[in-house]
């Protein structure tokens, strides 16, 4: 399984690969490029860990249909986002390790 992770950590990308998930981490803007590069056509999970971040989502759709895509953080995201969304999840209600073992 391929996953990207946007904005801060938030501890979830190494219990993503502690679950034996190859991990991409995009820091800052996550634009179309950036999606590409880091290989958003054949990832399978797409975790935003910041709300600010949360256009990357819709981009990344865009170019990966099948893309599983997660809100992992305290903030709420844009209405805009919302319906696209396959979770939303707030790190104080569920741990890395948690979230990580679900999603794999």
């Amino acid at each position: 399984m391929k996953a990207i992770v946007v904005g801060p950590d938030s501890s979830i990308v190494d219990a993503l690969e502690a679950e034996g998930v190859e991990v991409t981490r995009i820091e800052g803007i996550a634009s179309g490029e950036r999606l590409v590069e880091a290989g958003v056509e054949d990832a399978d999970l797409l975790v935003i860990t910041d709300a600010g971040e949360a256009t990357a989502i819709p981009v990344a759709l865009e170019r990966n249909e099948d893309l599983k895509t997660v809100a992992y953080t305290q903030d709420s995201m844009p209405e805009f986002v919302k319906s696209r969304l396959d979770f939303a999840i707030d790190p104080d209600l569920l741990g890395p390790d948690a979230v990580a073992e679900e999603l794999v």
